[in-house]
């Protein structure tokens, strides 16, 4: 198969029309790497995980590439969640997982990073309103799982570490933690692979 066929069959795995200009696939494309293979493999590996199923694992894609500003795989995820029962809901709170942990990663990077002698920044209130956590639409487990993955992206440590325990203590076995990982880690390379300039998130 020629990677010119690798690229199309790509996209048509994604629901993206093929003769849609995506600059950074193109260059791949192109240039012969066989990276694609291995991305297109990979992506449909993490999605069809036994471990979640294809509504989770769409919506955790979806939030991935929400999280990384990538519109045209946020579409084409969402779009897929749905086609697999997502509701209306469920996906308006994907969005806004995606930044509430956002919001969240900053504050507590911050207090992980900061090197300061004095302990004050410890004990002052977050001040920071955080009521979808309470209730999620998504359900506790879900939303924890979402918010590990969103946490992981953003590099916060200690969020990373508070989400696997809540995780933990609600009883999700760690190969689905750590599939629902590998999902992130895979579609983070690929909003890079499906750039589509015109259509990102701002």
């Amino acid at each position: 198969m020629s990677l010119t066929e690798t690229r199309n069959d790509l996209l048509k795995d994604l629901s993206i029309d093929e003769n849609a200009a995506i600059p950074n696939l193109d260059i791949m494309s192109n240039g012969e790497t066989k990276f694609l293979r291995d991305l297109r493999i990979n992506v449909k590996n993490v999605l069809g995980s036994e471990r979640l199923t294809p509504k989770e694992a769409y919506l955790l894609a979806a939030s991935v590439a929400i999280n990384e500003k990538n519109k045209t795989l946020a579409d084409a995820f969402t779009a897929t969640a749905s086609a697999n029962g997502a509701t209306e809901a469920e996906i308006a709170e994907t969005y806004a997982c995606t930044a509430t942990l956002a919001t969240n990663n900053v504050f507590y990077r911050f207090k992980h990073f900061i090197k300061s002698a004095s302990s004050d920044y410890e004990t002052m209130p977050a001040g920071i309103k955080m009521n979808i956590m309470m209730s999620p639409v998504l359900g506790k487990e879900f939303f924890e799982l979402m918010s590990l993955v969103v946490s992981a992206l953003n590099g916060c440590e200690s969020c990373v570490n508070s989400h696997e325990a809540s995780l933990r203590r609600l009883g999700v076995e760690k190969e689905k933690i750590f599939d629902a990982i590998r999902l992130a880690s895979v579609i983070k390379g690929l909003t890079i692979t499906i750039n589509a300039p015109e259509k990102q998130l701002v």
